[in-house]
């Protein structure tokens, strides 16, 4: 006969009871950007950004024109998202300007222009502005932009803005002669056609001259615009 078994010791170490399960966590839910705003990784660079946006912009315009530049084509040459240039720039004629005034740098100019007084104005405000057009770097865009106004708006108002009020408005009215925006603006046609016809047209023997030759003749003029009662 059989002797019944004994029954089992419990163990020492019992296991514990099994865990239930964890449900699956939700995925994390994306947020959309709005348009214009670019992701935060995309702002980290700061101002080394916009300036890589600007060279890249005025690379592009000076090639393509106004017309012919959209601001995807700048963002491609520039390495970023087109969303980063309306964040920095706006609307892509804010980026023409933008592009411009980085070959023109009126914030350092006007003070060098108007530091020493009035006598000798007409002088260095001739050898700025033909510095800038004989300068190879600067006067790319600065063709683009000549070009493109006599057949945009958009470009003209960029042209008027930086050369007349950034720039000659702000040497008038520093000079406080009566009249300083008609005064600006007989200077700058007397500019802006010297550079249609050297520098775009290229009417000879303007466009061959040598500049000290150009700034002897047109100084006179320019001193009698912005000084003279």
């Amino acid at each position: 006969m059989t002797e019944p078994s004994e029954p089992a010791e419990p163990s020492a170490h019992p296991e514990p009871p099994a865990e239930p399960s964890a449900e699956p966590s939700a995925a994390p839910v994306k947020r959309r950007r709005g348009p214009g705003r670019p992701r935060q990784d995309e702002t980290e660079d700061g101002p080394g950004t916009q300036e890589r946006i600007r060279l890249a912009a005025r690379e592009v315009f000076a090639e393509r024109g106004y017309d012919k530049t959209s601001v995807r084509g700048v963002a491609k040459v520039a390495g970023v998202d087109p969303a980063l240039v309306h964040h920095y720039f706006g609307s892509k004629d804010d980026l023409f300007a933008a592009a411009i005034e980085v070959s023109m740098e009126p914030a350092l100019v006007v003070p060098a222009i108007v530091g020493d007084g009035p006598e000798g104005i007409g002088e260095r405000l001739a050898r700025y502005f033909l510095g800038i057009w004989e300068n190879p770097v600067s006067r790319a865009p600065l063709l683009a932009v000549i070009r493109s106004a006599l057949t945009h708006e958009a470009a003209a108002k960029v042209l008027r803005g930086l050369i007349l009020r950034r720039v000659l408005e702000r040497v008038a009215a520093d000079l406080d002669v009566p009249d300083p925006t008609l005064r600006a603006e007989l200077a700058a046609s007397h500019m802006i056609g010297i550079a249609l016809l050297r520098y775009v047209v290229r009417v000879e023997p303007l466009a061959s001259a040598a500049p000290e030759t150009i700034v002897a003749l047109v100084a006179p003029t320019l001193q009698r615009y912005l000084t003279e009662e």
